[in-house]
């Protein structure tokens, strides 16, 4: 491209023509979705990603020592070059090796556990190599392509976090791809932490001074003293109580249960604040009712980011603007997180519409796929001119 002006001019044309790849995208998405990738978990899914990499003549594609699939889409221009555009797409899904992972497809959807987190994101990363070789598109950087392990829950971003300590590009800037929503716009992180908290009523209970003991009502207790916490209302703060586990039976004391939690803020002080807030109410329930509580913090995030008018937003929400794409503006707590700490530019982008997310029959839809993956292609063009330095 000559100029900015020319490649947004571009664009809408390119998604037309994406529309050739769509059975090809459509098969890497469904062989991706139907193949299991708890976190921790992932190896058969990054082995086929691995193939797809090596198919598309990606000869220095690997898996590094952590278990990502890494692939590498070489400069032609400057070969000798290590400057690298990163793109990233976390490989492991919520959903375990039990559930049932079958994609069902229509004219205008497909339908499937973890098929928008992140399914969608991996199969646009195994398609690109075949899309910019097809449309004769040859970069000036390196591309990495990054299929990230470890990264939800307490994987805490363990394999993007690995590849970045280790890998010996000089990566400019970064695109990390998630499969919803489209227009999604991320270039910050919000401070956060999650956690478990566990309670054991001990077999040596003593029933007599405590009564009738069970591990769910003392979590309850747990959880009434957090709901109790004074948060600001500005900064933006919340406590998001995700899961809680407990008991056997209708007719038998639990003597074990688990609060799944997470704390986030738009002030660091606050997440902090509140981290040890709650590690006095476990204490002090602990104490109080003889059962053993107790507090584990798996995955903390800093808060931090580009500006919204850092050259790389800008770059990116033109490159929106030029595909009728309206920008949702929202901090991000994923692979982006990662990217902040080594400081290196980044956003998230969504690729397509979807909804029931997180459930197992989470729903994408396919026609705006071709918009998203033009909006990609035209981030990556713009950071590879020059235009978001």
């Amino acid at each position: 491209m000559k100029d900015f002006t020319s490649l947004n001019n571009y664009l809408p044309d390119l998604e037309k023509k994406l529309k050739k790849y769509r059975e090809l995208l459509l098969a890497n998405l469904v062989m991706i979705g139907e193949i299991p990738a708890p976190t921790f978990q992932e190896e058969r899914r990054i082995e086929f990603i691995l193939n797809r990499f090596d198919e598309a003549g990606m000869t220095d594609s690997a898996i590094d020592g952590i278990g990502n699939g890494v692939g590498i889409l070489a400069s032609k221009e400057n070969k000798e070059e290590k400057g690298a555009i990163l793109l990233n797409a976390h490989a492991d899904t919520i959903f375990s090796l039990k559930t049932d992972h079958t994609m069902q497809i229509s004219s205008d959807s497909i339908t499937g556990p973890g098929v928008a987190d992140n399914s969608l994101g991996l199969a646009a990363l195994v398609t690109l190599p075949y899309i910019l070789e097809d449309i004769d598109i040859n970069l000036k950087n390196n591309l990495i392509l990054l299929a990230g392990t470890k990264s939800l829950g307490r994987g805490n971003l363990k394999g993007i976090r690995s590849f970045l300590d280790n890998n010996p590009y000089d990566i400019h800037n970064a695109i990390c791809l998630e499969g919803i929503q489209l227009g999604r716009l991320s270039y910050s992180s919000i401070g956060m932490f999650r956690g478990e908290i566990t309670c054991s009523v001990p077999e040596s209970y003593d029933w007599s001074r405590f009564g009738d003991a069970s591990a769910i009502l003392t979590l309850n207790e747990v959880i009434n003293k957090i709901n109790d916490m004074r948060l600001p209302r500005r900064p933006r703060t919340s406590i998001v109580m995700g899961s809680i586990e407990g008991g056997t039976s209708f007719n038998t004391i639990a003597r074990d249960a688990t609060l799944g939690f997470e704390v986030r803020s738009e002030s660091q002080e606050v997440v902090e604040k509140a981290a040890d807030t709650i590690e006095d109410i476990v204490m002090e329930v602990s104490s109080k009712t003889g059962d053993q509580v107790e507090l584990d913090i798996f995955a903390k995030r800093i808060l931090g980011g580009i500006p919204y008018a850092h050259p790389l937003t800008k770059c990116a929400r033109s490159v929106m603007n030029s595909l009728d794409i309206e920008p949702r503006l929202a901090p991000s707590i994923s692979e982006l997180s990662a990217l902040i700490d080594k400081n290196i530019p980044a956003l998230t982008l969504g690729i397509t519409v979807g909804e029931r997310a997180f459930k197992t029959n989470e729903t994408i839809q396919i026609d705006p796929i071709f918009k998203g993956l033009a909006q990609i292609i035209g981030t990556i063009i713009a950071v590879d001119g020059g235009y978001c330095e």
